[in-house]
């Protein structure tokens, strides 16, 4: 388990789950972005922007 950044709630982690890994809050509906595994700390995944072909 660890801990939503934006409303705290708390999110589920797999046993498996590797940095980088994209995961939902269950409560607020943020993306977060798995930034270690060992113990499990998430962060707001970063905004995807549109590289149009670059």
């Amino acid at each position: 388990m660890s801990t939503c950044t934006e409303c705290g709630a708390d999110v589920a982690v797999h046993d498996d789950a590797e940095a980088g890994e994209i995961l939902d809050c269950g409560t607020c509906g943020t993306e977060l972005e798995v930034v270690d595994t060992a113990p499990p700390t998430l962060e707001r995944a970063p905004d995807l922007a549109e590289d149009w072909g670059e």
